[in-house]
């Protein structure tokens, strides 16, 4: 195996979280009980995280124990210091830049306890994070590249998600293994109203792994399966909606596109994991994935039971669990224990403040794991 500096490098979008601390006492049963105009709700304080793939991800694979360099952007601002200082902690601000150009992108994440959370999203000079801010040099000396948010980087979208297939290709070219998440487009917003459908079709093709959710796989890809279960009635929640047999369907589509390794999240249904031939990953000579148990898997792994009383937020447990998965590949693990890995730190983020400080190391997750019984489903019989 290739020796390299680093394990991975995480790039694209940063920002800092603003969490109002909603009280656990609060009996808030869907999104509308928060928006009553002239409602006072009184919280517990608001804490300042970072947020974003970069740290996100980032950081929970530093905490796994893997060699990481961050690639990112912040502002010159009050809101950037706070981010690289926060990084500088943990030893992980190397690869961040600064701009004048705009602020650093900050959130407002509202996450009562049981409701899924709500994002007030400003992305600030990640407008202008484009392939000058990439450290390819970095990269060269990587084992992976992971790549995320498209739909908040505006660069990435722009001309057809020109920048997008151009990075993509360049690092496949470089024999870098590639790997790409998502984020939900706001359908009002500029990113909304661009054909995603078409830019992936450009991009996939140099990805191969792509680990986004249920809901922003369909709405990229599947607009109009998309709109049609989302009018469904039943649940509030589309996650509950979606058919297993749209679930593959849509999976089985993004393997024809190129992609070699698609984890679908699914947060409280679990995720879904289905694969081609990983036969281009291993050629990389920094990866071992055994053929046998990677190649052409179909695997469902429901969502580890988790402890009410010990959840904090849900911020970044769909990045988390990307985290542990990614970090299971690099360690050349089984595809059934990759997707567990993945089901564990994901259930195990609820119970986090701070991933890095608070999340459980690769150790005490592979305890977990072992302690706690969660059958998979082989739906491809193998």
């Amino acid at each position: 195996m290739n020796i390299k500096k680093y394990d991975a490098v995480i790039a694209g979008y940063i920002c800092v979280d603003m969490l109002p601390g909603f009280s656990k006492n609060d009996n808030f049963k869907n999104v509308a009980d928060l928006f009553i105009p002239g409602k006072l709700i009184e919280i517990e304080g608001m804490d300042f995280v970072l947020g974003g793939l970069v740290p996100n991800t980032g950081l929970a694979m530093k905490k796994l124990g893997k060699k990481v360099f961050l690639n990112g952007l912040t502002g010159d601002d009050f809101i950037g210091t706070i981010a690289i200082a926060s990084l500088n902690k943990y030893g992980a601000a190397e690869g961040i830049q600064m701009t004048k150009a705009s602020g650093t992108a900050f959130s407002i994440v509202l996450a009562p306890k049981e409701i899924d959370r709500i994002f007030l999203e400003s992305p600030g000079c990640n407008r202008f994070f484009d392939l000058t801010h990439i450290d390819f040099d970095a990269v060269a000396n990587s084992r992976l590249f992971h790549f995320g948010y498209p739909p908040l980087l505006k660069q990435f979208y722009l001309n057809n998600g020109q920048q997008l297939s151009e990075m993509y290709a360049k690092v496949k070219e470089m024999g870098i293994v590639t790997s790409l998440d998502f984020s939900l487009p706001d359908p009002d917003s500029e990113s909304g109203k661009v054909n995603w459908p078409e830019i992936m079709k450009r991009t996939l093709p140099s990805v191969d792994i792509f680990v986004p959710s249920i809901e922003e796989l369909l709405q990229t890809m599947m607009p109009e399966k998309y709109a049609e279960i989302d009018a469904m009635p039943g649940s509030d929640d589309f996650v509950d909606k979606v058919p297993v047999e749209t679930v593959r369907e849509v999976g089985k589509k993004m393997i024809d596109a190129g992609v070699k390794i698609l984890l679908i999240k699914m947060g409280h249904r679990g995720a879904y994991l289905i694969t081609g031939d990983i036969s281009d990953i291993n050629r990389t000579k920094a990866f071992t994935l055994a053929h046998k148990s990677w190649d052409h898997r179909e695997i469902w792994c429901n969502a580890y039971a988790a402890d009410h009383s010990k959840i904090v937020n849900a911020s970044g447990a769909g990045d988390t669990a990307v985290a542990a998965f990614l970090t299971a590949i690099l360690d050349g693990e089984p595809a059934e224990n990759a997707v567990k890995y993945a089901g564990m730190a994901g259930r195990d983020n609820l119970y986090c403040q701070n991933i890095y400080d608070d999340l459980s190391n690769w150790n005490q997750l592979t305890v977990n794991i072992n302690k706690e019984q969660n059958d998979l489903i082989f739906l491809n019989h193998e």
